[in-house]
């Protein structure tokens, strides 16, 4: 298999955008973003200054008042565009993707095809606003009265680290469709990732204003929520952070959709087809480097079938090539931080403190891999579910294995040993059991016989608990984060 090309060696100097244009930054805070696989820096980015944040949101302000102005259907015409530039810089995005988080490319390419098909959600959702209106016509004696949705202004988009194409499509291109505008605030950890982004979504002829592009921070952006202009915030984070901005949204009286961490587990039934279930835990567990809040490190098997299982989900751990995700060959990438990998190393080092035995230690690793950001899939097993690793996310590629007697003891672990309620498996032959526990566990996301229990575009991300705050799902549910109803009563008679 081939090493595919990076797009570029060095990115250069990141800028800014607002009101349309590629500005540089006037601020001294300058850092630089390096290519996990190999440590090599790609680009420098400044922290923005509360006098560009503040250009921005104005530009936002600007742009919302144009963004009104255009019909709907032409909106409608502009995320279709959108969607195509998108397509013709498919290659591109996923090989800057790749180069600048870390994941493979395969997994690049599946990150991508999910901002097109949020595009195509989003175009689905500017088509349905005509179903959301209503009218009553003759409502009392020469009464009339209609519902109309309608624009609410400019929003703040947080977009995370680990998926900062995916969230950032969770979010911007709903708002288009409303009719909206955005000052997005990407994750320091792939600027690059966030600037691709924003040059494709610009080529469909949004007005200038209409998306804005500020590398900031959680102080920036407290200061951009603040702004009077701005309704409301779209976050895709921790929950600590999270957390923060959704008491701010609530002394400022903001709309809010917020998306925290999760603390997933893999249900292991006995009646399960054990040859088949390896290769899907590999993926829930080490895909993306374990990196995504629908990943899980928890793996809890109930019944005899535990030794064979842990056999064969370790062969498959064993199995996959670590290297940069640009080459074809490799299976799992870097994480995308050294900060990232030294808290999953430290996850590890606190499991085996509290009793845990290892089963595969990824932290040994060969030579040719000391640059770059890596660790291989470790598993662990002798967890008990009140350990505190198994009830803090890892954000790694870890697998706890825990035994468990029944159905109705894991499904009461899921529910009470943590205060997150992001998403949870099970694997089962049994019809019986697989409806138990999407009606009993506790979380928002449920997966039967399927490793990640990843929406469509066009359902909303469904968590629950500490895994979410605010008053709207992303995707398509995002809708009401960004649309506010207005009635009208009309008497002409």
């Amino acid at each position: 298999m081939a090493l595919l090309p990076e797009v570029k060696r060095h990115y250069g100097k990141l800028k800014l955008l607002i009101d349309g244009e590629w500005v540089e930054s006037k601020s001294t805070l300058v850092h630089e973003t390096v290519n996990p696989a190999t440590g090599e820096v790609i680009a420098e980015f400044p922290t923005a200054t509360t006098e560009e944040a503040r250009a921005a949101v104005e530009a936002a302000q600007r742009g919302f008042e144009a963004m009104k102005k255009i019909p709907l259907r032409e909106r409608a015409k502009m995320l279709f565009d959108m969607r195509q530039r998108f397509e013709e810089r498919f290659d591109e995005l996923t090989r800057v993707l790749t180069q600048d988080h870390g994941r493979t490319i395969k997994e690049s390419i599946g990150s991508v095809r999910r901002v097109i098909e949020n595009i195509e959600s989003a175009c689905s959702a500017a088509y349905g606003l005509a179903s959301r209106n209503e009218h009553m016509d003759a409502l009392a004696n020469g009464i009339d009265m209609w519902l109309t949705w309608e624009p609410m202004g400019a929003f703040l988009i947080v977009t995370p680290g680990n998926i900062p194409m995916h969230a950032w499509s969770s979010f911007v291109p709903y708002a288009l469709a409303a009719g909206c505008s955005v000052v997005v605030s990407p994750s320091r950890q792939d600027p690059v990732a966030a600037e691709y982004v924003a040059r494709a979504a610009l080529e469909a002829g949004w007005p200038n204003g209409a998306i804005n592009l500020i590398h900031g921070g959680r102080e920036i952006n407290k200061y951009i929520l603040r702004q009077p202009e701005i309704q409301g915030l779209g976050f895709i984070g921790s929950t600590h952070a999270g957390w923060e901005l959704f008491k701010l949204c609530g002394e400022l009286g903001k709309n809010s959709s917020i998306n925290g961490n999760g603390k997933n587990t893999v249900v292991i039934m006995p009646d399960a087809n054990v040859n088949a279930i390896a290769p899907y835990l590999r993926q829930g567990c080490f895909g993306m480097t374990g990196q995504r809040c629908l990943g899980s490190d928890n793996v809890v098997v109930v019944g005899d079938i535990y030794d064979e299982l842990k056999k064969q989900f370790t062969a498959e751990a064993r199995a996959m090539k670590l290297g940069y995700g640009l080459d074809e060959s490799t299976a799992m990438g870097p994480y995308c931080t050294a900060g990232g990998r030294d808290k999953v190393d430290a996850w590890v080092q606190r499991a085996l403190a509290e009793g845990a035995t290892m089963v595969q230690d990824g932290r040994i690793l060969p030579g040719e891999l000391k640059k770059g950001f890596f660790m291989a899939p470790t598993i662990i097993e002798n967890v008990h579910p009140d350990m505190e690793v198994a009830k803090e996310e890892a954000f790694g590629a870890v697998a706890a294995l825990i035994r468990a007697e029944s159905l109705d003891q894991v499904i009461e672990w899921i529910n009470t040993k943590t205060d997150l309620g992001h998403s949870a498996c099970i694997m089962t032959e049994s019809g019986r059991n697989a409806r138990k526990f999407a009606r009993e566990v506790n979380v928002g996301n449920v997966g039967i016989n399927v490793g990640v229990p990843q929406p469509f575009a066009f359902f909303p991300l469904g968590s629950k608990r500490k895994s979410f705050f605010g008053g709207a799902k992303s995707r398509m549910a995002s809708m009401r984060l960004f649309l506010d109803e207005k009635t009208v009563t009309a008497r002409w008679v």
